[in-house]
This record gives structure tokens, C-alpha cells and sequence, in this order.
């Protein structure tokens, strides 16, 4: 097993198919099928399952797809390590769907200017997501806001799952409701449902913890709806049919909103998360370039 037929195995993956593997990674067809099929009967199982021309991976074959993810990651981490002056390899960047996009394209558009040769992967999920696929390997940093927590106590809840990170945007989180909707003339004496993104969200989180400090009423009784996007959730709101909390940075970019009353809730800082003694030329200067984007939103 050599990092050259883990990176075929993970191209087939993404392709599902060995013909347009082979255009992608200039082989020859019959040369990526004989790896898969060595790898195959190296590991003793099958990885795919043939159905003509086209692919499906098996049960075991998504198992070591995470592992060969992990492996090549590491080897990328290993050769970073042997320059580590000077930015290259990959980067794989997690980041809440907010923070995609409304902080994180003028990052990386100053990394990418900066040191072009960086492959920077980014990928979108919420925050406990994130947090296991750093714990997994597979990703290498996640700008995440942690779950409700004691004050003073981030740290410590980082390091109690081998992350560090620090804090890098402050976000201020608005409570969406239409403005004809019974709760947003009296909250705690109307049933409540709540649009948001899935459990595992720290902004759906920390929502429901200020709902249930507030107006403990309706919090015990709200239905939650899971939605998979901001803008869905805006259209709920503004159907009167849900409120929400959304970040005012995603509000920015939306608005006006005829028809609903929008009201500070609560603040969240944005973390950049990584494993404990992560650290590669690439991460350093994006790292620092996070910071220098958070100190100009902080000026303007």
C-alpha cells in the first residue's frame, strides 16, 4: 500500500468511475484498474462494487476511504513540515455556513493572492461537525462558534477534545420574527417554532438556551424545524411561520427585510479550531491573515 495507489483509490472514489479517473490522474485506464484491483487483494476485500461501467463503493470501502484520506493528509502534513518557512501542499479549511460566506472568501482570496501554490480545500458544515472531522484528520482547521459554555471555560472545552484555537470574529446574533406573528407582541404567550439548522449547530444551540432564559414559556413548548440553508430560514420567518436567529453579518448581505422585526439576542465569537500541535507554514499565515481580516472588521 503506497500513497500513489491511495491517491488513484481517491480519485476512482470521487469519479466513481475508472475511465474518467484515468483522464484525471493521465494514466492509462488498464493501469488505475490493476491498482484497485492489487489494493483490493492487498486488504483482502472488495472496495467497489462493479455494476458495469459504473462503481459504488462497498461498506468496507468507505471505511478505508476515510482512513486513505487521513494517511495522504498526513503524508501532506509530513512533507509541509520539512519547509516550514515556506506555505504549500494543502490546507483543508472547515467553516460554518455564516462564515463562508460573509468572513472567509476575502481570507482566502488574500491567501490565494499571496501564495498561489497553497491548495486550499474549503468545506461547510456546523460546529460539532466540524469539531469531529478535526478530531477525524480530515480537516486541518475549522472556523467554528463553540457550543453554550461557562465564561472563561472555551479553553478547556477545546482542549478536553485535544483542539486548540482562538477567538477571531465577534458576531452578533439576531432573533427573526415577522412582525405580524403573536410573539413578537407577546413572546412568552404563544406557541414558538423555531427555524434552524440541525442539531449540532452551537448558533441553534446557544438560541435555544437564551429562548429558555428569556421566556422559558416557550421555550419548552417550541417545535424546531431543521432548515438547510439562511435563506430558507429568512422566507420562514418572513411566511410567519418560524423565527430564527441568524448572525447580523448574514443579515447584511439580505437586506432589506419588509416584514420582520429583527432584535439582538445574543453575541458568539467565531474560533479558529485546529488539533493540539497541528501546524504547517500554510496554517501559520492563514491563521494570521484571519487575524489581520478580524482586526479590519473590528476598525470598520
Amino acid at each position: 500500500m503506497d500513497l500513489a495507489t491511495l491517491e488513484i483509490f481517491q480519485v476512482v472514489v470521487a469519479e466513481m468511475s475508472v475511465t474518467k479517473a484515468a483522464a484525471r490522474l493521465g494514466r492509462v485506464q488498464s493501469n488505475v484498474s490493476t491498482r484497485i484491483q492489487q489494493l483490493e487483494e492487498e486488504l483482502g476485500t472488495a472496495l467497489f462494487v462493479r455494476e458495469g461501467k459504473r462503481l459504488r463503493l462497498t461498506e468496507r470501502g468507505a471505511v478505508f476511504l476515510d482512513y486513505a484520506k487521513r494517511l495522504l493528509a498526513l503524508a501532506d502534513e509530513a512533507r509541509q513540515a520539512m519547509h516550514p518557512t515556506q506555505p504549500g501542499g494543502t490546507l483543508r479549511i472547515g467553516a460554518m455556513e455564516s462564515t463562508a460566506a460573509t468572513r472567509l472568501p476575502a481570507v482566502v482570496s488574500a491567501f490565494h493572492q499571496q501564495w498561489p501554490a497553497v491548495d486550499l480545500k474549503v468545506s461547510t458544515g456546523h460546529s460539532q461537525g466540524l469539531m469531529a472531522a478535526l478530531n477525524d484528520d480530515m480537516l486541518d482547521c475549522a472556523l467554528l462558534a463553540l457550543p453554550p459554555h461557562e465564561p472563561g471555560s472555551a479553553e478547556a472545552l477545546l482542549a478536553s477534545q485535544n483542539l486548540v484555537g482562538r477567538a477571531v470574529f465577534h458576531e452578533q446574533i439576531m432573533l427573526l420574527v415577522a412582525a405580524s406573528h403573536p410573539f413578537a407582541l407577546a413572546p412568552d404567550d404563544s406557541s414558538l417554532r423555531l427555524a434552524a439548522f440541525k442539531s449540532g449547530c452551537s448558533y441553534r444551540a446557544l438560541g435555544q438556551r437564551w429562548l429558555a432564559e428569556h421566556w422559558p414559556k416557550t421555550a419548552n413548548s417550541m417545535e424546531i424545524q431543521d432548515i438547510a440553508s439562511y435563506d430558507e430560514m429568512i422566507a420562514r420567518v418572513a411566511a410567519g411561520q418560524c423565527a430564527s436567529f441568524v448572525p447580523r453579518s448574514v443579515l447584511e448581505r439580505n437586506a432589506p427585510l419588509p416584514g420582520i422585526r429583527v432584535t439582538h439576542a445574543l453575541d458568539a465569537d467565531t474560533w479558529l479550531v485546529t488539533r493540539v500541535g497541528f501546524k504547517t507554514a500554510a496554517f501559520e499565515r492563514f491563521s494570521a491573515l484571519t487575524g489581520q481580516s478580524a482586526d479590519q472588521g473590528a476598525m470598520s
